[in-house]
This record gives structure tokens, C-alpha cells and sequence, in this order.
């Protein structure tokens, strides 16, 4: 890695930390730090299982139970145990802590607005967009790719949101059975494989290679509308690739519709060229295929 980069990542942070006031121990004078506030604010209005605000915050289960005891102490917190599955813990806010939660919010917004206020109206437009890069940026930096079983709940959610879209998008709507099986069977070691994007936990994308004697097939590429514009697609594509590399494949195949049209793009430009077809895909209308390295 850059050196010159790491540098610059860590003056940001630097800047960014004190500039939010995340180095107070009572953070905006309410006499609790930083973490606390924020777990006030990510359980909200309504009961969020403790599992939840772990993957959202990227917490491990100690840190996060002590940040839940510390508010259940002040009286702004309770956690239940579910009564069917003692596993599953859901926290709440209390009324006290619903009030405490909506005081952080008035005095963040201030702090907002003091922040902005000492710019120009340029230099504020200009911080808000930069602001925005930078979280879209951060966001990307978070997904997470695996290979997963695709009979796993988060591949089979992916899975049945690529069937709906397809349904959407299709000039006929999409029937799986009318199309070329790719199975759970298929989708597994040593036929294929499956990967599943995350995001703070929740699944947001998919793709998935069948493994054939003298190439590899792409399938089942989706990425939810959600995180669109971070580079999932891009970078799915790059590890399915990697992947098919590493198990032997030297060729890559793919047929797709013309109604996904950045689907298409995302192919060309990462190299892949059209052919003739190679399959008698009901749903397809281009057929493409790229060499790897």
C-alpha cells in the first residue's frame, strides 16, 4: 500500500475525530462518549435485536454489551430476551431514553449548522458533496464478498430478489423454469460456487460461477438497488474472475438480456466481447466471453 496514501487516510481521520467531537468523553455535554450516543440513535424508535446493531456498527459482542449495560444503568435502555428463541436479545428505549435520543439529535444538528457555518456558501456546497463522495466511498470500503452456500438465508434472499428484478425488467417477465437451471448443486464445490455481498450484515448482492471442462460460466450477478454506484458489480465481477481463475478456468462465459443494460456496459468494459451465441438461454440476447490473464 501507499505509504503517502495510509498518511493521508490517517490525517483525515484525525481531523474528522476531533472536528465531530469524538475525543469528548461527554459527547456533545450530555455526559456520556460518542459510542453510547450512537447506540442510542441506531436502536431508535422501535425494539432492534442486539445481533442487528452488532453487524450495523461493526461492534463485537463485549464492547456492544457494555455500551447496553451502561445505558440500561442510566435508565435509557432495556433488553428482552425473546420468549420462543433465548438466542435473540432486542433492545429497546425507554421514554427517558427516547427523550435523551432526540436531545442528541437538536444539539447534532447545531453542531451541523455551526460547522457550516463558518463557510461561504461555495465552500459549503462544496464540503456537502465532498461529505457525500466520502461516505459512498466508506460504504464500498464496508462490503464484504464471500463464498457462500447458496442455501444459506442471505444467498437465498439474493437469489429471490434477482428472480423478482428479472421479473420487472424483462419485456415478458422472467419464469425461472423456462430458463437454463442453475441449481444449489450446481452453485456449490466442485460444480461452482456462489458469492454474496454484504453490508453491515445485510445481504446486497450476488454472483456465482458454474465450472465447465473448458471454461467457466457466470450467472446469477444482481446487486441490490440499494448499494448501486458503490462498485459492487464491478468488483463481484473481478472476484468471480479471480476465482474461475484459481479452480483451472481460462475462459469466461456469460449470456445476459438486452433489457440490463449496465449489465452489458459493466461486461465491455471489463473486457468481455460479444460472441456468437453458445447456449439456448430463453432469456438471453447477448452472448460474451473474455480470456483471463
Amino acid at each position: 500500500m501507499d505509504e503517502t496514501l495510509v498518511s493521508r487516510v490517517r490525517r483525515f481521520n484525525r481531523t474528522v475525530t476531533q472536528r465531530v467531537g469524538a475525543l469528548d468523553d461527554a459527547f456533545l455535554s450530555r455526559q456520556r462518549p460518542l459510542g453510547q450516543a450512537r447506540l442510542l440513535w441506531e436502536i431508535g424508535t422501535s425494539p432492534t435485536e442486539v445481533r442487528t446493531l452488532r453487524a450495523r456498527l461493526d461492534l463485537d459482542s463485549g464492547y456492544l454489551s457494555r455500551l447496553l449495560r451502561a445505558l440500561q444503568a442510566d435508565g435509557l435502555a432495556t433488553v428482552d430476551t425473546d420468549e420462543t428463541d433465548g438466542r435473540v436479545r432486542t433492545a429497546s428505549l425507554t421514554p427517558a431514553g427516547l427523550a435523551e435520543r432526540a436531545e442528541l439529535d437538536r444539539l447534532s444538528d447545531e453542531r451541523a449548522a455551526h460547522l457550516l457555518g463558518n463557510l461561504d456558501d461555495h465552500q459549503r456546497t462544496r464540503l456537502v458533496a465532498a461529505m457525500g463522495e466520502v461516505e459512498r466511498l466508506l460504504l464500498a470500503s464496508t462490503l464484504r464478498v464471500a463464498v457462500t452456500d447458496p442455501r444459506d438465508p442471505d444467498a437465498r434472499h439474493c437469489l429471490r430478489a434477482y428472480f423478482a428484478e428479472l421479473s420487472t425488467r424483462f419485456d415478458n417477465g422472467f419464469d425461472p423454469a423456462r430458463s437454463l437451471p442453475a441449481g444449489d448443486d450446481e452453485l456449490s464445490p466442485p460444480a461452482g460456487l456462489l458469492l454474496v455481498a454484504t453490508l453491515h450484515g445485510d445481504p446486497v448482492g450476488c454472483g456465482a460461477l458454474r465450472f465447465r471442462d473448458e471454461f467457466a460460466q457466470v450467472k446469477r450477478m444482481w446487486v441490490s438497488s440499494a448499494v448501486r454506484g458503490l462498485g459492487l458489480g464491478r468488483r463481484l465481477l473481478a472476484e468471480l474472475e479471480a476465482q474461475a481463475a484459481a479452480h483451472g478456468a481460462r475462459t469466461l462465459r456469460l449470456e445476459t438480456n438486452r433489457a440490463l443494460a449496465e449489465a452489458i456496459a459493466l461486461y465491455r468494459s471489463a473486457g468481455y466481447s460479444e460472441v456468437e451465441p453458445f447456449n439456448d438461454e430463453a432469456y438471453a440476447h447477448h452472448w460474451f466471453e473474455k480470456t483471463l490473464p
